[in-house]
């Protein structure tokens, strides 16, 4: 099964080039929105920007079938943050109850609504 990778706006080459910022996370309850709501076929418009939004939209209908494929999420673990050129990113390990786990990347804050969200390998 694959997921696909819904970045926007955050190079992926670009998060590993800056040092970590934080001790704690901050977006972890958004995260697990977003992901809950992408598993049901829909992209929350209060949580993303634009281009995100529109790149979710693009690719919601192929990423609810893999995502609802993985169970629910039964644990998250803040991993980092790490600062961008596009604000702070933070990385969370999402464990699902068919068993996987994947690293997950949530940043670019903008009047409350996120640039980026993907998988990370």
């Amino acid at each position: 099964m694959r997921i696909r990778l819904m970045l926007a706006g955050v190079a992926a080459a670009g998060l590993m080039a800056f040092p970590a910022m934080a001790e704690d996370g901050q977006y972890g309850p958004q995260l697990t929105r977003i992901l809950a709501e992408a598993a049901n076929g829909t992209c929350l418009a209060e949580l993303m920007q634009d281009t995100l939004l529109n790149t979710c939209n693009a690719q919601v209908s192929g990423m609810a079938a893999g995502l609802s494929a993985l169970g629910a999420i039964e644990a998250m673990t803040f991993v980092q943050a790490e600062d961008t050129p596009e604000g702070r990113v933070e990385i969370w390990s999402v464990k699902y109850a068919g068993g996987r786990t994947l690293n997950w990347v949530i940043g670019g804050l903008q009047d409350g609504k996120f640039s980026a969200v993907g998988t990370r390998a």
